[in-house]
């Protein structure tokens, strides 16, 4: 009697075992393509820039402060509707040619801008200054 009670609790030991590790690798799965996902849609954030609002867009005024860092900067004009978010404005900043070279000031600036175009004003790139939208 106690070897078919041993044998049913073992059979019921390996089958809560095989559901666990069903349910951990259903899990490690998940969370790799939501790893997968994030980053894609960060990559392609960073890499397909696009203004707020393309065609006409709205002017604003934003004030750059001699000690704001560049993501500081990226939060400012995310709060300003010019660009979607600051941590993606960031790592564009660092891998454009305006790397380390935004300055201080007020500017005024369009929803219409890409955050490149945006980047070369604060720059003081004239060439963006006087581009057309």
């Amino acid at each position: 009697m106690a070897n078919a009670k041993d044998r049913v609790g073992k059979a019921g030991m390996v089958l809560a075992s095989t559901i666990f590790k069903i349910a951990l690798y259903v899990c490690v799965v998940v969370l790799i393509i939501w790893i997968g996902k994030t980053a894609y849609q960060f990559g392609y954030d960073v890499f397909n820039q696009q203004a707020m609002s393309p065609g006409e867009g709205q002017d604003v005024t934003v004030v750059i402060q001699e000690d704001d860092s560049v993501y500081e900067i990226g939060k400012i004009l995310e709060q300003k509707g010019l660009v979607e978010d600051a941590l993606v404005f960031w790592v564009q900043e660092k891998l454009s040619n305006y790397s380390g070279e935004l300055k201080p000031g007020t500017y005024l600036l369009s929803t219409a801008y890409t955050p490149t175009r945006i980047m070369g004003i604060l720059a003081g790139d004239e060439e963006q200054e006087g581009a057309d939208s």
